[in-house]
């Protein structure tokens, strides 16, 4: 029986096409800069988002890490929210390997951080404190897409405070399609971008960072550092130009499918939906843990996949069908009426 895997979208595999391009990838050393697919990849990125410049890093974490790093010297300071992947979920990198002070606030309601509160947060020129250098922000954030008139005015407030603008954009295309706009009208507003692409676009590894030439030179040698420079990588880059070509409209199919999901489990008694969040291909709702466990064991006796929590996130993807959610629902509705 097929695996229904909804714990993230970073479980997807790659398509027999995928696979193909792969095998027949033409490489070469990319740290000489000879592999001739990672440089149309990067070619290909940055005229796609509106940078100079791009990096191909084998994760998004080594994107964001190697962006911050560029934008921030030791004894510097980013800020970032409080439940961001950059700062929550990637292993304090920017602090550990960086010396990079991380100043995290909350998040609003709508995944945005109050510029006021920020505006707060940012260090006077005194030798007593870390150097506010840079903002991070995040698109999709928990599924919810930041607003446009918001990015255009985060980016007005960093420029009056001499902040850099770094987007963690992992879900960046999701945030795109969702907004019916090109992925480069978001990142006009920013200095750096990263975007995953082993999540909704389906890759097996990698990512990219994307910004000015100079920036990109430094986050070069950051990712030299960091062990990042890979050799024939042209098999993976493959992968990524396959799925900029083919794999970014079809993201309507999963957030249609993340509508489905919540459309019909609003109407159970049980679990409680956050409708909000469903913009793209999360969904959450919340149950006590002991009764989301449970769920979490049912589901798996018919090869359905998903993470408990007190908020459980189920993610669709490029491996889950229609009629999987169908499935799912079906086995969802079955635990509920027990």
């Amino acid at each position: 029986m097929k695996i229904i895997d909804l714990r993230s979208d970073t479980v997807t595999r790659p398509s027999p096409e995928m696979r193909e391009v792969m095998a027949n990838a033409e490489v070469g050393d990319d740290v000489y800069g000879d592999d001739p697919t990672v440089n149309r990849l990067e070619e290909m990125a940055a005229d796609l988002l509106g940078f100079e410049e791009a990096l191909f890093t084998t994760s998004g974490t080594q994107a964001n890490l190697v962006g911050i790093m560029a934008h921030c010297n030791r004894g510097d300071e980013y800020i970032v929210g409080q439940q961001a992947h950059t700062y929550r979920y990637e292993a304090g990198g920017a602090a550990v390997l960086g010396s990079i002070q991380p100043q995290p606030i909350e998040f609003e309601e709508d995944s945005t951080l109050d510029l006021e509160k920020v505006a707060k947060k940012i260090k006077p020129d005194d030798f007593h404190f870390a150097k506010s250098r840079l903002l991070c922000l995040e698109n999709t954030q928990n599924g919810k897409v930041l607003p446009p008139d918001y990015l255009k005015k985060a980016a007005d407030f960093t420029r009056r405070n001499n902040l850099k603008l770094h987007l963690d954009g992992a879900r960046l295309f999701n945030a795109a399609v969702a907004m019916e706009v090109e992925a480069q009208s978001i990142c006009a507003h920013f200095d750096s971008v990263s975007v995953c692409l082993s999540k909704g676009l389906g890759t097996p590894v990698g990512s990219l960072l994307c910004g000015e030439k100079h920036h990109i030179s430094k986050a070069r040698r950051w990712r030299k550092m960091v062990g990042g420079g890979m050799r024939q990588a042209g098999i993976l880059a493959a992968a990524g130009i396959y799925a900029l070509k083919n794999n970014i409209d079809r993201l309507r199919d999963d957030h249609e499918n993340a509508r489905k999901l919540a459309d019909s489990l609003d109407k159970l008694a049980e679990p409680e939906v956050y409708r909000h969040t469903a913009q793209t291909n999360m969904v959450f709702f919340s149950l006590s843990e002991s009764r989301a466990r449970e769920l979490a064991r049912f589901l798996k006796k018919y090869n359905i996949l998903i993470t408990p929590g007190d908020t459980t996130r189920l993610v669709t993807h490029l491996d889950i069908t229609r009629e999987d959610i169908s499935f799912v629902l079906e086995k969802m509705v079955e635990f509920f009426r027990l």
